[in-house]
């Protein structure tokens, strides 16, 4: 119901069309209702989104970057150290050698002239002595043919016997006195100053006479030491009289597996 003010039933009009002139008044809740739900931020994700908003936010992402960048470096620090590890490992082991072996020109026992670069390809074992030995260098030479006939890889080894009696044991001789042994060996003979070089080299000693003659009866002392070098002809190690054959094949097997490791071949 509707009152009709004073002022317009005065005015003449009849209540109908003062009425006419009255406007409902508008639904305020409505509007005011609507004019909320236009303004108010609408999110299909709900809950959920407000979750995953929460969880990655600039601040954890910069945690993670900063955490991966921090990995990096970590890693490529402790790379590097590995390899320069490596480095020094490898510069220790070359320095550490001790310098045995260098160049040489002496003949063998077949009458070829034979060098150091003989000694390349092959894994040598080589021994100095003399003929006349009436028991060391037998004994050394022997068991230096046992170890090559235990050796897994017997062929890729070079047996060498170098004379340190010039004088005496010219290239026949050595072949006559090899055959005693091991039919790989090589012996090898020449001027006393050539074999004097070639002991200097190896560290050898031996106190043979420089003006001896064949007629002679001496005896000759000298280093006894089995010397093996690499394929490359470089020193490896020295078995000293008291090593035994089973001493020299781990030792050679070692070498091998190292070499084998490093190069991919046996020699």
């Amino acid at each position: 119901m509707f009152s009709v003010p004073r002022r317009a039933l005065q005015s003449g009009r009849t209540p109908r069309q003062v009425l006419q002139h009255i406007r409902a008044p508008e639904p305020c809740c409505r509007r005011t209702c609507l004019t909320y739900l236009e303004r108010r931020p609408y999110s299909s994700g709900g809950a959920a989104d407000r979750s995953a908003v929460g969880v990655f936010t600039p601040k954890s992402a910069a945690f993670f970057l900063v955490t991966g960048v921090a990995l990096l470096f970590y890693f490529r620090h402790e790379k590097a150290k590995i390899i320069e590890q490596q480095k020094k490992d490898r510069a220790s082991k070359a320095y550490g050698r001790p310098l045995v072996g260098g160049p040489f020109s002496l003949t063998s026992h077949t009458g070829a002239t034979y060098t150091e670069q003989d000694l390349l390809g092959k894994w040598s074992l080589v021994y100095f002595g003399f003929t006349n030995c009436p028991d060391i260098c037998p004994a050394e030479l022997d068991k230096m043919g046992l170890a090559l006939d235990a050796a897994e890889h017997g062929k890729i080894f070079n047996p060498v016997f170098v004379s340190v009696d010039p004088a005496r044991d010219s290239p026949s001789r050595i072949a006559v006195y090899l055959k005693d042994f091991h039919p790989a060996f090589t012996g090898l003979v020449g001027s006393y100053q050539a074999v004097k070089a070639m002991c200097k080299a190896y560290r050898v000693y031996f106190s043979t006479p420089p003006d001896a003659k064949p007629e002679d009866d001496y005896l000759v002392d000298h280093s006894i030491f089995v010397y093996l070098m690499d394929p490359k002809g470089q020193f490896v190690e020295a078995f000293g009289q008291v090593a035994t054959i089973d001493d020299m094949l781990q030792k050679m097997r070692d070498e091998i597996t190292t070499w084998k490791s490093e190069t991919g071949r046996t020699t």
